[in-house]
């Protein structure tokens, strides 16, 4: 047998020693590219503010904090977004889901009332630990002064505000952007310039950088939030998968499915850049009749083709 046959005889010996030494090796292997290429799953959730009216008539928080946990870990999302979220709601969802690194309560944005519930309601974003990295984060609110907490302007009912992270898939090295935000429920003015600022600040990311945009933005898909948000290179993962068809509205009664004949899906997720959405579906479930909001849940998964890791202008 000649050096190269040897070798060759060898090195194919080795690996068959290996394979029976740890059968595991091939299995660890497959599970490692499984999670390099499997999608991330983003899930929105408008969990509705704890009020004490809502308890009084049986769906308070209290009643359905395990309902709306059950449902969301149903789902097996990567990346929660969390919509009117309070100080005993970010500590249950926090308890809840260990596994996730939370932002967006806690933080000199605080509102300067430590109990109740006073018109600021949070964006909380919770990502897996296992999955992601952190790199940065950031807040600004939806005024002519984004950087004073609790600011409002153009007649908004309410402060609003959009939270952000920067992330690192620790399997792919892929980094991209999520942001989570609640428009104004009542004024069209206030939520055209309120998107308007979420537009500007993220356009200073490259046009290849992946972001992802979520939020209830108390609109439907043919208002004109909705069509400064495309024009600005924004898709609507649930459209491009589904077509531009009103699905109804994604609002109901928290006993009894209700939802409104002829209302509009107002929860949305966005992407821009390099992402391509996989799956968009709209959460209807309910445990024993009883819902986790008086919102549907939304979720999209969604990949990040091959790209340079490097692509972002700003902070």
């Amino acid at each position: 047998m000649n050096k190269t046959s040897r070798r060759t005889f060898v090195k194919q010996m080795g690996m068959v020693s290996a394979a029976t030494m740890f059968p595991f090796a091939s299995e660890a292997k497959r599970e490692i590219l499984e999670e390099k290429s499997a999608p991330h799953r983003i899930l929105s959730a408008n969990i509705r503010v704890a009020l004490p009216e809502d308890s009084e008539k049986g769906f308070g928080w209290e009643s359905r904090k395990d309902i709306c946990v059950k449902i969301i870990r149903r789902h097996h999302p990567d990346i929660i977004c969390m919509q009117e979220v309070l100080r005993v709601q970010n500590d249950d969802m926090r308890d809840c889901f260990p596994d996730f690194m939370p932002f967006g309560f806690d933080g000199p944005d605080m509102d300067a009332y430590p109990e109740g519930y006073h018109g600021i309601a949070k964006n909380v974003i919770l990502v897996s630990r296992k999955r992601y990295d952190f790199i940065s984060s950031g807040n600004y609110w939806l005024s002519e002064t984004p950087l004073i907490a609790g600011s409002l302007s153009w007649n908004t009912a309410r402060a609003r505000h959009c939270n952000w992270m920067r992330l690192k898939d620790k399997h792919t090295g892929k980094v991209f952007r999520i942001l989570n935000t609640h428009l104004d429920h009542i004024s069209q003015d206030a939520r055209e310039r309120q998107t308007q600022i979420i537009l500007d600040e993220s356009r200073q990311y490259a046009a290849d950088f992946p972001q992802i945009l979520t939020g209830d933005f108390n609109s439907g898909m043919t208002n004109e939030v909705h069509k400064k948000i495309k024009t600005d290179g924004w898709i609507d993962s649930y459209s491009s998968l589904h077509g531009d068809l009103e699905t109804g509205a994604t609002t109901h009664g928290f006993l009894t499915n209700t939802r409104k004949q002829g209302g509009h899906r107002i929860d949305f997720i966005y992407t821009k850049g390099a992402v391509k959405s996989l799956v968009s579906e709209i959460i209807k479930d309910d445990i024993n009749g009883r819902f986790p909001s008086d919102h549907d849940f939304i979720y999209t998964d969604v990949l990040f083709p091959e790209q340079p890791e490097q692509q972002h202008q700003g902070s």
